[in-house]
């Protein structure tokens, strides 16, 4: 039976490890081609030798997206060339969060941050997104946060990138919508990957949720494949939130 992105070419960013790599090997399963790109080499083959040891198809491109138009630029043409001449779905997904307060965040850093969270998928975005509309289509999937739309007393910086990235989700939904490419957003919650007897520092935000823990990358890699593939082919523009109903709903415990 073919996968939901049988023959599809995706290009992930920051796929070396955590959510980025989740959503790598879930669309390898769904039958897509996948370019896994981060920083660490040795991290990304170990990430692709996982997808071909089960049946997928993945590569990696080294890329360091440090804002710069022309790191972008380069990854969607190293990527593109690798796929075979195009790209269906980016999935822009790498970025940076320092949880320093706002009066020990220095200039360097802010500007870093910028760089890396919106600078880098603005311009990656930019190179990719013409290409897709003149190939007929594709999909582009940012990933946002649910501390862009609540307030918590750390990493106010990290939060307004994220809050960019959800509002560019939406202009470039209008903006490539009617020329065939689909944008939409994920807005994860707590997430990480379970470590035995280990709990995770950032486990007492959950509390009070309906989920009332923290969630998987595995979690966030379900919610890109239901944007990535045809069963949301009438979703534009919208942020999905996978939080565990952080900031939906709250549960009073007993």
């Amino acid at each position: 039976m073919a996968g939901r992105l049988q023959d599809k070419k995706a290009l992930v960013t920051g796929a070396t490890s955590n959510i980025g790599r989740a959503i790598a090997e879930a669309f390898a399963a769904e039958g897509a081609h996948v370019v896994v790109s981060g920083r660490s080499a040795d991290r990304g083959a170990e990430v692709v030798e996982g997808i071909r040891s089960r049946g997928g198809r993945a590569d990696f491109v080294q890329a360091d997206l440090d804002g710069g138009a022309a790191a972008s630029h380069a990854l969607a043409e190293q990527a593109a060339s690798v796929l075979g001449g195009r790209i269906d779905i980016l999935v822009n997904n790498a970025g940076i969060y320092p949880a320093d307060g706002t009066a020990a965040t220095d200039e360097k850093t802010f500007d870093e941050v910028y760089a890396v969270n919106v600078k880098a998928p603005f311009f990656l975005t930019a190179a990719i997104a013409p290409a897709m509309v003149e190939a007929g289509g594709g999909t582009i999937i940012n990933l946002g946060s649910w501390i862009a739309r609540l307030g918590i007393p750390v990493g106010a910086l990290y939060s307004s990138t994220k809050g960019a990235v959800e509002t560019l989700t939406r202009a470039w939904a209008a903006e490539f919508g009617l020329r065939g490419v689909r944008v939409n957003a994920i807005s994860p919650g707590v997430v990480h990957t379970p470590v035995p007897g280990e709990t995770h520092a950032g486990a007492v935000m959950m509390k009070g949720t309906p989920a009332g823990d923290v969630g998987s990358p595995e979690a966030v890699a379900h919610a890109a494949v239901y944007l990535a593939a045809d069963e949301s082919e009438f979703v534009h523009g919208i942020v999905l939130d996978v939080d565990g109903g952080r900031t939906t709903a709250a549960v009073i415990a007993a």
